[in-house]
């Protein structure tokens, strides 16, 4: 993986037919996701572009669009894939390097055994055929970040191969429809990761971190059978969520684990495949989309202004909204590659060619890998969807959201209440608080105890859903009280005396005869009216089901 060179002054499968109307691409004219289209914050250079790709020709041409990713995810390994150097975030700068991190003379590569393992685990999980032979070869590139000169990788013969990743997303105008999907995979393989150069521009200087230098990586070639940011980011999003599901990784993009590369090129129905551009290392999903979809609509505008695209590197911008030139793109010659001499072939097992008498720890046996993967994203959408009768896009929220599984099923171990009640409660009025507060779920002031104690004093009527909600709002400040201590303090409990609620259901018919008089003249409206009314009269305090019954009973003829 090559490393970007910065300059200063700057801050290709299945196809999709697109229109030219801004944001996310429409694949055969329907919509398939929601318009990034926003410039608000931009530079006039990028708002320039962007409204021009957004201006169809006469008789609005058709494009389609065709976007390949390349996804690096850091192994989840205590070592380095050819050295003993440990592997950890935001150590002091050059302190985990080893004489090979260095590329000292003399020194050769050792490969880590639980790296193999981890790629082995993902292209099971993927769906890919395993080679139980595949080979490492050396890609040549000069940057400071990179000791030897070359990366240790597996361009011939990887790991994995074949493999495919299905993927939902939501369409239609409401966008409630799950559309299943599925992108191929190239292949998977091995790698070793560069350092990290540090540009000081006030300084004129670049630092050089080799902490990462040799870091075990899995490079996951998708094949580009996807046709916008929308796509892209859902597919990595679900890729992400595999591989934490399988241990092979973190994939934090914060911490820079999991890194994406995205191909993209335009072209006219019915010609020929356009130049792509690559735009390297995105790390953040929303980045991901906005970079794809910009520079979908910058090559458009380029073509249709009578430009032509460069076949180049670029990298996204975030504080711009837009893709900036880095270098111009290196071919495979420029790479040079051949075979790692210090490497024999990596050879894999499974039961049917086992060596007999073999050390387990010699051979890594991958039928063994195969019963040993974990639940899966998909399996558990499938058993949620199942166990607690919840639509399908409930079940993408609760995963796709970093601890939400967890926090929803701790809650239901301790509530009585609905699953169906639960699952609301959980993403649309605690995820939504969270959301507001910019907080993550790790981060709630409102414990899965406490959210299931509410739960439960709501299932058995105690108080009312409004009571509810205002009981959840004072869990949220965080003063260690229980919701049954806040009900009690503040008097929120339901009315449960029968002969006090029709006293006061005959005083309100008493105050309001207008509003008795419409309702026995047979306006719908007139008795929720009049349950509102009950209600105000008894703070809130009177269930609205025993109301209406009342009510009901008192106005019969």
């Amino acid at each position: 993986m090559a490393a970007p060179i910065l300059r200063r002054g700057f801050p290709g499968g299945r196809w999709a037919l697109v229109w030219i109307h801004g944001g996310c691409r429409h694949r055969n004219g329907a919509p398939t996701g929601p318009t990034h289209g926003s410039t608000r914050g931009r530079s006039s250079v990028a708002q320039q572009s962007l409204q021009t790709a957004q201006k169809p020709r006469k008789g609005e041409h058709k494009w389609e669009t065709v976007v390949g990713l390349e996804v690096h995810a850091q192994i989840s390994s205590n070592s380095k894939l050819f050295s003993g150097s440990k592997v950890c975030f935001a150590a002091p700068p050059n302190s985990l390097v080893s004489f090979f991190d260095a590329s000292l003379p003399g020194t050769l590569p050792v490969l880590n055994r639980r790296c193999v393992e981890a790629a082995v685990m993902t292209g099971l999980a993927l769906n890919c055929r395993i080679n139980k032979k595949s080979l490492f070869d050396r890609k040549h590139y000069f940057y400071a970040d990179l000791p030897a000169g070359y990366q240790i990788t597996q361009q011939r013969l990887p790991i994995a191969a074949q493999g495919s990743l299905k993927y939902s997303i939501c369409t239609g105008q409401r966008r409630s429809q799950m559309v299943t999907k599925t992108v191929r995979i190239k292949q998977i393989q091995l790698e070793q990761d560069s350092g990290k150069s540090l540009h000081d521009d006030l300084r004129c200087q670049t630092l050089v971190d080799l902490n990462r230098a040799g870091v075990g990586l899995l490079e996951v070639v998708l094949e580009p059978d996807l046709c916008c940011g929308e796509e892209a980011a859902t597919v990595v999003r679900e890729l992400q969520l595999i591989l934490q599901a399988l241990g092979a990784s973190q994939a934090n993009m914060a911490e820079g684990q999991l890194r994406v590369d995205a191909n993209i090129s335009v072209h006219h129905p019915g010609e020929p495949l356009g130049v792509r551009t690559e735009v390297k290392n995105l790390n953040s999903i929303r980045f991901l989309a906005k970079a794809i979809d910009y520079e979908i609509q910058r090559q458009i505008s380029e073509l249709e202004n009578g430009g032509e695209i460069l076949n180049e590197t670029r990298s996204f911008d975030h504080k711009l909204g837009c893709t900036v030139p880095m270098r111009d793109k290196e071919g495979e010659q420029d790479y040079r590659f051949m075979p790692e001499p210090n490497l024999p072939p990596l050879v894999l097992y499974d039961t049917s060619c086992l060596p007999a008498g073999a050390d387990p720890q010699q051979v890594i046996n991958i039928d063994r890998i195969r019963d040993s993967l974990p639940e899966l994203p998909s399996v558990t959408r499938d058993r949620l969807v199942g166990e607690y009768g919840m639509l399908p896009e409930h079940s993408f929220v609760l995963l796709n959201e970093v601890g939400l599984l967890e926090f929803f099923q701790n809650v239901m171990k301790e509530t009585r209440a609905e699953p169906k009640k639960v699952t609301n409660w959980v993403l649309n009025t605690f995820l939504g608080y969270l959301k507001q507060q910019n907080l993550a779920v790790s981060e709630s002031p409102v414990t899965p105890s406490a959210l299931a104690e509410l739960l439960n004093l709501l299932d058995r009527k105690v108080i009312s859903s409004s009571a509810a909600k205002q009981v959840f709002g004072e869990l949220c400040k965080a003063e260690g009280k229980t919701a049954t201590q806040i009900v009690s303090e503040q008097r929120l409990e339901l009315m449960q005396d029968r002969e006090e609620l029709e006293r006061l259901c005959h005083a309100t018919m008493d105050e309001h005869p207008q509003v008795v008089m419409d309702m026995k003249g047979g306006n719908p409206r007139a008795i929720n009216k009049l349950i509102g009314l009950v209600r105000r009269a008894s703070l809130s305090r009177a269930d609205p089901t025993v109301i209406k019954e009342i009510l009901e009973r008192k106005l019969s003829p």
